[in-house]
């Protein structure tokens, strides 16, 4: 990410899948759209207390409006730029994104990605969750039902 880009979107409680032959549970994080990037961080720095009051405020948004194409208070391209030091989270750049869509599932809404790293093709799907269970691992139990078009459009766009 460069210095001088702009989130444009920025989602909490995102679940992302990779989608292998074997591939078993998934992550929870953030999800980006910048002027030139796709990112999903799940390693933050942010406070947990920061994070529990913004998931709370984007369920509550999302309830009334599924747009998403929304920002949080509390934290901005400093706090991104920061979180993209550690090499775990995922940094996609808008040209190494092969195909990008959106499906509507009976239990919530899915943003499918086709992308390329290091001259291999990868699959993800992420999709925003509401409730999760905690024990014996983290998990989501009910998802959100959303609008990935206008997210999706800023992609295209680029």
């Amino acid at each position: 990410m460069k210095k001088d880009e702009k989130i444009n979107a920025h989602l909490l409680s995102v679940w992302m899948e990779t989608k292998r032959i074997v591939s078993i549970g998934g992550k929870e994080g953030m999800l980006f759209l910048t002027d030139e990037h796709l990112i999903f961080v799940y390693k933050t720095k942010a406070k947990m207390k920061w994070w529990q009051y913004a998931v709370t405020r984007q369920i509550t948004k999302m309830i009334k409006n599924k747009q998403t194409l929304i920002r949080h208070d509390g934290y901005n391209e400093n706090n991104l730029l920061e979180d993209l030091q550690d090499k775990r989270n995922l940094e996609i750049h808008f040209k190494n994104i092969l195909d990008v869509n959106h499906e509507q599932k009976k239990w919530g809404s899915v943003l499918n990605l086709s992308y390329m790293v290091k001259n291999k093709q990868k699959k993800c799907r992420f999709t925003i969750v509401q409730d999760w269970v905690k024990y014996p691992l983290k998990a989501p139990t009910k998802y959100m039902n959303v609008d990935w078009e206008q997210f999706i459009q800023k992609i295209v766009k680029r």
